[in-house]
């Protein structure tokens, strides 16, 4: 089993159509989210990163800076991958990638995260902030690096 995470670049047009893919599948398919609030004015200015399971597209995410500091979003892994490390590997990809950003330094890293993704980002030392709220009528937290 061969599993690579990598970012995608921006004029990369073939491989941002596979990670928008993946999202569509797992956000506004499978999980009933508004294509209109999945796909939204950041995607350009967000960095984009695309994980493979011997070379298939399996999972997504992004990151970008916001107001409040780096946001970590939109992470999606097709349900045939799941429980196999795709999500913990595009967590360190993207926190990786972050810190190598020197304008991410001293900015708050934080995350909208779906309630059963919770564990998964608590391994990273994410911590819940305030109450549950619901977004596209999903149940998440707001979590940031402690």
């Amino acid at each position: 089993m061969k599993l690579e995470v990598e970012k995608v670049a921006a004029e990369d047009q073939d491989r941002l159509k596979k990670v928008y893919a993946i999202r569509k599948q797992v956000f506004v398919v499978e999980q009933k989210v508004p294509a209109e609030a999945e796909y939204d004015e950041f995607e350009e200015n967000s960095t984009h990163f695309l994980a493979t399971l011997d070379d298939e597209p399996v999972g997504a995410a992004r990151w970008r800076f916001t107001e409040k500091g780096v946001k970590l979003e939109r992470f999606a892994v097709l349900k045939e991958a799941r429980g196999k490390g795709v999500g913990q590997s595009m967590v360190k990809a993207v926190l990786l990638d972050i810190q190598s950003d020197p304008k991410s330094k001293g900015k708050m890293k934080y995350l909208n995260a779906q309630l059963d993704a919770v564990p998964l980002y608590t391994k990273f030392k994410f911590e819940k902030v305030g109450d549950v709220f619901e977004e596209c009528n999903i149940l998440h937290y707001q979590m940031q690096l402690a």
